[in-house]
């Protein structure tokens, strides 16, 4: 049996146009160029946020009923990107029962995911409530995740703050510890995966979560853990 070479070049073109589909799927955020520090007050209060893109383009991926509003802004200098989350939540639940940064667990929280690459070898994850506390782990795919891992000290300021419709979380970290960590590579581009933990009263004593995201990730059930559950977040100048 023989080969036609067309049909071999056909072949590859139609391979290399899928996979140039589904790189163009990819979801990408523009983070701009700030001309100064931003001032944290863990309420988005400094106007320079003002010249952030808003990021509302987040989803329940697993329920079928419209996601409570969440925004996500972020700037970077020299030294630092910055994030602000502003989540609407009618009633925040914040754990408190003496863990620590693990108590974030079972709270009302917003998360961003770094990787390096797909291999996901490591990851890292900020998990971040409304009390301004924050869960930073260290995870290797799949799902084998050190809870006692910390950022690098002093490169990771956060502050948060609630009032009547929600939280604000607000945060900057340093380039130099996400070069550190493998995950930046002074390329202007952060593979990144942006996320909420929306926990609601089931009755007085349970609680139940309501995962958001804002990619959808190729998974049938709940899962931030995966590749596919990462965007770009492009470093513009």
């Amino acid at each position: 049996m023989h080969h036609h070479p067309i049909a071999h070049i056909l072949v590859s073109i139609l391979i290399l146009s899928i996979a140039a589909c589904q790189s163009d799927n990819m979801k990408r955020y523009e983070v701009r160029k700030a001309d100064r520090p931003v001032q944290l007050s863990g309420m988005g209060t400094d106007q320079i946020w003002e010249s952030a893109v808003a990021l509302s383009d987040f989803t329940f991926p697993w329920r079928s009923e419209t996601a409570p509003a969440t925004t996500f802004r972020a700037l970077w200098d020299d030294n630092h990107f910055y994030f602000l989350y502003r989540a609407l939540d009618p009633e925040i639940i914040s754990k408190q029962e003496g863990l620590g940064e693990r108590d974030v667990v079972d709270s009302d929280r917003v998360e961003i995911f770094f990787k390096a690459d797909d291999r996901m070898d490591p990851y890292h994850a900020l998990e971040m409530d409304a009390l301004g506390r924050v869960l930073d782990t260290k995870g290797i795919y799949y799902r084998n995740v050190d809870y006692d891992w910390d950022w690098p000290d002093g490169h990771l300021q956060l502050k948060a703050s609630t009032d009547a419709d929600g939280y604000w979380v607000e945060g900057s970290i340093s380039l130099e510890s996400l070069r550190q960590l493998g995950l930046y590579q002074d390329d202007h581009l952060l593979k990144a995966g942006l996320f909420r933990g929306d926990y609601r009263r089931v009755d007085k004593d349970e609680t139940e979560v309501r995962w958001i995201s804002w990619v959808m990730p190729d998974s049938e059930k709940p899962d931030f853990h995966i590749p596919s559950s990462f965007g770009e977040l492009l470093l513009v100048e």
